[in-house]
């Protein structure tokens, strides 16, 4: 079939409805006769609760019930334990925001505090023993690194980053009977419906879950939260639909974060740059009650070539809320060890630190030696450091000045890991000729509803404009979490899939009605353009699909599917790839950094709207300008509490910050990975960025910074 809009720079089919306000987020879902609730949370990072007294705030005005025993619904921890600080610990409901707030202050919490510890560092902060699946090793790490020439040996830190999107955790729960349906901000609609299930003891067909628009989530809606279980339970009790709103303090404890990592990177050369050992070893923060493992370690373990080589990672239980994916899980984290120590040697070297990447390349994946299905993080780098004019870098750190500014530039390489889930779709043609496409994916900013549209208006061959494309609701056909970069490589099959199905179970329906020109036809002899199915060779005989569905009286016509990965994972090592070059200027007096530019090129196979993948490239490269430069949340270990647990003291980047950004995707496709040509790239864009940003550091200052993110006190 001709593809007409696959690849084309569309705007964003639901534009219009989010910037006229017609878009509706979980909190604006309008539920007749709702109650407000709010969540009383604990003041102390470990210990018991001895007792709430709630009876002032029971007799506010305007309050209905106030929740303190949650035995009705079951929770990831132990609720007669305190976890961590700012765990729920009762649910106050009222007919009013203003009154569930007051009357939240007013209940009283008497703790019974245990020993507790918050501090990664802290001497008691002992990771969990044993090895875990993420240990690995080949060929003789520690002698070949006590033999190399040259060598790079340092540790890394890197503060926790919190998510904090535009739109605040919020969720409205309304039942009927035994039957839920949940309003909501969720990344896996299955999997919100299957939590809520499981946590009330129904069926998972008594729970509906809409979700169709969330405004920014980067990770932290990928799982099913104690709040949205508590909106849930507190509707039940009540009786009465509830709205629960977090508030931006409240999500720091509520949603998840990157967590504190501590790493160590040495790796060993020989005088010309090639690189024979690398020794990885990293760990990370998380719960006592539910363990996050954050996979830092895939990316040095193939990034570069090297016959010896050995990663561990470790996880810290502490005392803390439980750590989730956030945008370039893990990759980010390892890349920035990894990608700052290549330039620590291209330094040491006198080597151009573009040209010691090349260098390594390998021509296969060492880790299981398998195929790259595609792999051009060479000519990212070339094209590149020729566009970005990498020529005027003055090798030497420090020396190069405007006034009383340093200026440097950085590289680093980035890679992520192809996902493919199973999933399904449903597509159906109307008598009208339009053409609705449901699934139960979710869509938390990269334009889901266009690029889908996009798939499915070239499969079925009809113009985007009268293809209806529906996402959000566990009453639709399901679909994989959306997150990972998989959402486009699973959804985005099956969306090809069943529209191919459908547009094919049309044509074979013309071919065999003696009613149809097209009847006598060979299938295979029959395209569609503009909703009109035609004879190749003689566009003369055709007819339109709504002209086959009027003939027959049919109101429609629909196919539905699932489509499954293949076992390409077993045969070949699939990644997108990219190459970031950044370019900053240091107050030589006061320390400060401020980014100039960043450019990054990218191998991440077919992209099917270069608007919107621009737009997940400048998002990317914003968030890791924020990991870089500003943003770590900060703790008071006495008590667990994050005392910038608000916009003001919690830094991201604002456009002052961000100056001059851009990112190119090269011409490619990954016809191994699946029917579309797809990687995935909503995380690979921002995995190279702090490490970039570090080396650009180095070179304008002559100051490794080994932890983010980098402070004025690091380069005075």
């Amino acid at each position: 079939m001709p593809e007409a809009v696959v690849g084309a720079p569309l705007t964003r089919v639901d534009g219009p409805l989010k910037v006229t306000g017609a878009a509706h987020y979980a909190a604006d879902n309008p539920v007749p006769d709702f109650l407000h609730a709010v969540l009383v949370c604990s003041t102390v990072s470990a210990g018991a609760v001895q007792g709430i007294d709630a009876g002032e705030a029971s007799r506010s005005p305007g309050v209905t019930r106030v929740l303190v025993d949650f035995g009705a619904v079951a929770l990831p921890y132990d609720i007669r334990r305190v976890a961590f600080f700012g765990q729920p610990v009762a649910v106050v409901v009222a007919e009013s925001l203003e009154a569930a707030t007051h009357a939240a202050a007013l209940v009283t919490v008497r703790y019974s505090p245990s020993a507790s510890n918050t501090d990664i560092d802290a001497p008691q902060a002992i990771p969990e023993p044993g090895e875990r699946q993420a240990d690995y090793v080949r060929g003789e790490p520690e002698s070949a690194l006590r033999a190399s020439a040259v060598v790079t040996d340092r540790q890394y830190a890197i503060a926790r980053n919190n998510h904090n999107p535009m739109e605040l955790p919020a969720t409205v729960a309304k039942w009927d009977g035994d039957r839920l349906t949940v309003w909501d901000k969720v990344q896996s609609i299955v999997g919100a419906q299957e939590a809520h299930a499981k946590a009330h003891g129904v069926p998972v067909d008594h729970v509906r879950v809409i979700s169709p628009f969330v405004g920014g989530a980067f990770g932290s809606a990928g799982q099913t939260w104690p709040h949205q279980l508590l909106a849930s339970f507190a509707a039940r009790q009540v009786g009465r639909p509830v709205k629960l709103v977090l508030t931006r303090q409240q999500t720091y404890a509520g949603i998840g974060y990157r967590p504190t990592s501590r790493q160590r990177m040495a790796i060993g050369a020989d005088r010309s740059g090639r690189i024979g050992a690398i020794v990885h070893e990293g760990r990370t923060e998380t719960a006592r009650y539910a363990s996050y493992e954050d996979g830092l370690t895939a990316s040095p373990k193939f990034m570069y070539t090297s016959p010896n080589m050995r990663s561990t990672y470790r996880v810290v239980p502490m005392d803390v809320n439980q750590p989730t994916y956030m945008r370039g899980p893990g990759a980010v984290t390892g890349t920035f060890a990894l990608e700052s120590a290549i330039d620590d040697l291209a330094n040491t070297l006198a080597v151009d630190p573009v040209e010691l990447r090349m260098r390594n390349e390998p021509d296969r994946d060492q880790t299981d030696g398998l195929p790259f299905s595609t792999r051009r993080l060479t000519e990212c780098l070339q094209r590149g450091a020729g566009e970005f004019g990498w020529a005027r870098r003055n090798l030497v750190p420090r020396a190069v000045r405007e006034g009383s500014e340093l200026i440097g530039m950085g590289v680093a390489a980035a890679g992520y890991h192809t996902s493919r889930s199973e999933s399904d779709a449903l597509a159906r043609i109307n008598a009208d000729g339009t053409a609705d496409v449901q699934t139960a994916t979710s869509d938390m900013g990269p334009g889901t509803y266009t690029s889908m549209s996009q798939v499915a208006a070239d499969a079925l061959g009809l113009p985007i404009a009268r293809v209806r494309f529906a996402l959000g609701d566990s009453t639709y056909p399901a679909a994989p979490s959306h997150s990972g970069s998989r959402t486009m490589a699973s959804v985005g099959s099956a969306v090809f899939t069943v529209a191919n199905t459908l547009r094919d179970k049309v044509i074979r329906l013309a071919v065999v009605d003696p009613g149809s020109p097209l009847n006598g036809v060979r299938p295979e002899d029959v395209t569609v353009v503009d909703g009109r199915m035609f004879v190749a060779k003689d566009p003369s005989r055709g007819e339109g699909y709504r002209d086959l569905l009027a003939r027959r009286g049919w109101p429609s016509v629909d196919s539905r599917g699932t489509w499954t990965p293949d076992t390409a994972d077993e045969r070949f090592s699939m990644y997108a790839y990219g190459a970031v070059f950044a370019e900053v200027a240091v107050d030589d007096s006061l320390g400060t950094v401020r980014i100039r530019r960043v450019n990054a090129w990218y191998d991440a196979g077919r992209v099917v709207n270069p608007r919107l993948a621009h737009s997940q490239a400048i998002g990317g490269m914003v968030g890791g300008i924020g990991m870089a430069l500003l943003e770590a949340t900060e703790l008071d270990h006495r008590d667990g509490r994050v005392v910038n647990a608000n916009m003001s003291d919690y830094l991201v980047p604002v456009n002052a910050d961000v100056p001059a950004l851009d990112a190119t995707f090269l011409a490619a496709r990954d016809d191994v990975a699946n029917p579309i040509g797809v990687k995935g790239l909503g995380e690979v864009v921002i995995v190279g960025v702090p490490a970039a940003i570090a080396n650009a550091v180095f070179n304008a200052t002559g100051k490794r910074v080994t932890d983010l993110p980098i402070r004025l006190e690091n380069l005075l």
